[in-house]
């Protein structure tokens, strides 16, 4: 296979495209569909569970969560953080709730993460953010089991920032005890190459800053006791899934927690958009996870309750 550099730009550009690799739709279509289904889980989500919406984090009008609370939350209950993909220019947390229900129904919490968008928002800016959300759950709520991120595409990325962070520079560490990596982009150089890239406006000095590839050591030394599963779909591009086997592989190598689930039938959208499904196999595995290393373990209600 050929590496990026060798790719020329219509093909690099189509590869970093991944509405247009989709069996299911077309890419203006797919795009739609995507938007359509976690607008309206993000809604139900809303409607049966407690939250508290646009709490806020930080300072900027950006900077701010909503979080699914159970209903009878244990004061040691487990927090799982979602972030939002959008190639880090598209999409809010106003759709990021549609995985609420099949983990509030366990006692987990969750909170869906705003950060200011491009062209609002630069990339040291949103990596900066979701480390400085994390810091806010781990101040506010001192007594949970621990920390589960999740992101998506982008989020997946600034997921995996977050787990490189010295959080001394923060006054606390916050406990993450697992992370899912799904459909993600480890290394920024290939995106400063196409389209994507208009509104970033990255340098490939900032790119390499900001590209966890680069930053593998740092997730050793500070994320030894945490779970990392990366997540690719069947139907991802080959570059997507380059960068996830990639950096599967480089944190494998270190000897961390880390493996990768390659889950069939799925494109780079339908992929996070079943988490709102309580039998869809990522569901189940962050349940496992979760459940397994918590203090709690509460049964959902039944159907009728």
């Amino acid at each position: 296979m050929k590496s990026w550099r060798e790719l020329q730009k219509e093909e690099l550009e189509y590869q970093y495209s991944p509405s247009c690799w989709s069996p299911r739709l077309d890419k203006d279509l797919v795009i739609e569909a995507h938007v359509r289904e976690l607008t309206e889980g993000t809604k139900r989500s809303q409607s049966v569970t407690e939250t508290l919406l646009n709490v806020p984090y930080g300072a900027l009008e950006g900077e701010k969560m909503d979080i699914y609370l159970p209903s009878h939350p244990s004061r040691e209950l487990p927090f799982f953080v979602f972030v939002h993909g959008g190639y880090w220019q598209f999409l809010s947390k106003e759709e990021s709730g549609f995985m609420a229900l099949p983990l509030v129904r366990h006692g987990i919490a969750v909170a869906a993460l705003n950060y200011d968008i491009a062209p609002k928002g630069h990339m040291d800016l949103m990596v900066s953010q979701v480390r400085r959300s994390i810091v806010f759950i781990a101040q506010q709520y001192p007594h949970i089991s621990g920390l589960y991120l999740c992101g998506h595409s982008a989020g997946a990325h600034l997921v995996a920032m977050a787990l490189s962070t010295d959080w001394t520079d923060y006054g606390v560490t916050p406990d993450i005890k697992g992370a899912f990596l799904v459909s993600g982009i480890y290394d920024l150089l290939p995106i400063t190459h196409t389209y994507v890239n208009a509104a970033l406006r990255m340098s490939e000095e900032l790119a390499v800053k900001n590209s966890p590839m680069q930053h593998v050591m740092e997730v050793k030394s500070r994320a030894e006791t945490c779970s990392i599963m990366v997540v690719v779909a069947e139907y991802d591009s080959p570059e997507f899934r380059r960068q996830s086997q990639e950096y599967f592989q480089s944190l494998q190598v270190l000897g961390l927690n880390v493996y990768l689930k390659d889950i069939a039938g799925v494109d780079h959208f339908d992929v996070i958009e079943k988490l709102s499904d309580d039998d869809y196999i990522l569901t189940q595995m962050i349940l496992n996870m979760i459940l397994r290393r918590s203090t709690i373990c509460q049964k959902p209600p039944a159907a009728d309750e």
